[in-house]
C-alpha cells in the first residue's frame, strides 16, 4: 500500500507556488498573491477536487496492479467533494517484485500529485507557466508506466556479452 498524505501534496505544491509567484514577470501584486494563494481558503476546494481527479488517475495508470472488483452493494457514486487526510494506492504486485521499484513508484507518484495541482492551478492564475507544469507531468507519467514494464520479471544476462 502506498499511502500520500495531503498535507505533504499541499504543502510541496504550496512551495512551488510561491517560487512562482516569486520569479514572476510581472509588477501587478494581484497576479503575484493569485499564484502564492493556492491553499488558501476558498481555492483550497479546487485543489482538492485535482488532488483527488489525480489520485484516481494514478490508481488507473496502475492497472492491472489496481484492480478491485466492485461491491456488491455499489449502486452509485456521487461527486460530492471529500478531503482525505491520505490518498492511498493498493498495489497487489508478485512477490518478485523489487522494493526498489515500489519506492520509486511512491516518489513518481507524490510528484505527480503536486505537479498536476499546480499545472490546474497555473492554468487559472499563471497561463505562461502551466505549459512547464504539464511538460514535468507527462515526463513523470512516462517513468510511472515504464518502470511498471520494465520490472515485471527477472533479468537473465548472458555469460558471454556478444
Amino acid at each position: 500500500m502506498l499511502t500520500f498524505k495531503r498535507s505533504e501534496v499541499i504543502y510541496d505544491a504550496e512551495n512551488y507556488s510561491f517560487v512562482e509567484g516569486d520569479i514572476m514577470k510581472t509588477d501587478d501584486e494581484h497576479d503575484r498573491h493569485q499564484v502564492f494563494d493556492i491553499g488558501q481558503s476558498g481555492n483550497i476546494d479546487r485543489v482538492t477536487r485535482i488532488l483527488n481527479l489525480a489520485h484516481t488517475e494514478c490508481v488507473e495508470m496502475l492497472f492491472p496492479y489496481t484492480k478491485e472488483e466492485i461491491p456488491d452493494n455499489q449502486d452509485a457514486l456521487d461527486d460530492i467533494l471529500s478531503a482525505p487526510e491520505e490518498y492511498s494506492i493498493v498495489l497487489n504486485l508478485p512477490k518478485s517484485f523489487s522494493i526498489s521499484t515500489v519506492k520509486l513508484l511512491r516518489n513518481l507518484i507524490h510528484e505527480y500529485l503536486v505537479c498536476r495541482v499546480l499545472a490546474d492551478w497555473m492554468s487559472i492564475t499563471n497561463p505562461p507557466s502551466q505549459a512547464k507544469w504539464e511538460e514535468k507531468l507527462e515526463d513523470i507519467k512516462i517513468k510511472i508506466q515504464t518502470s511498471l514494464v520494465s520490472r515485471i520479471s527477472k533479468v537473465r544476462r548472458k555469460l558471454k556479452p556478444f
